[in-house]
């Protein structure tokens, strides 16, 4: 008897998709405020050690998950999606990990060594540098930082879309076999 075609996530996955986009949006808002309104929310730059606390801990995360996904392939995608469809769905997946899990984090981590500023990592324990202070480089990491960030928002905000799409027009189970079953 063949098995079934399952169009579920795995527990692991679902919890390591939900708390990493969790600990993005998060960490993303807080840079957004604490750069934009640093005088008004951010004098004493708490918004600013609580954004690289958090955004921090995707470096790690990022590994945990690939490891977790190399092992786990995902469920397949539905069959009413064309192959350039499904092309699509692995570009933008690999896109999100490439630039919002890695590319952010790392441009963060290089604006602070940059800027001779540490990042202390979920509170524990600080990064080392990427590279020695620089001031005639801060300008540029802070561009590098602030053009990615806006990327993946835009990244991201497409994936919303997408997955809102599948649920509501086409009416598949893509982006139910990404959530988290809440038992009462």
């Amino acid at each position: 008897m063949p098995k079934a075609k399952t169009t579920e996530y795995s527990n692991t996955a679902k919890w390591l998709h939900w708390g990493m986009a969790l600990v993005w949006m998060s960490s993303w808002a807080l840079g957004i405020l604490a750069t934009h309104w640093r005088d008004e929310l951010n004098p004493h730059h708490e918004l600013t050690f609580l954004h690289k606390a958090l955004a921090s801990t995707l470096l790690f995360m990022i590994v945990v998950r690939v490891a977790w996904r190399l092992k786990n392939p995902p469920p397949a995608l539905p069959d009413h999606m064309s192959g350039l469809m499904k092309q699509g769905a692995m570009i933008g997946h690999i896109l999100l990990y490439a630039i919002a899990l890695i590319a952010l984090p790392l441009s963060g981590w290089y604006w602070s060594s940059v800027a001779d500023k540490p990042i202390l990592v979920a509170g524990l324990f600080l990064l080392p540098p990427l590279v020695a202070p620089d001031p005639d480089l801060y300008d540029l990491a802070k561009y590098i930082h602030t053009w990615t960030s806006w990327c993946c928002g835009a990244l991201v905000g497409g994936h919303l879309l997408v997955a809102i799409k599948h649920h509501f027009i086409d009416k598949d189970d893509v982006l139910a076999g990404m959530l988290l079953k809440i038992r009462r």
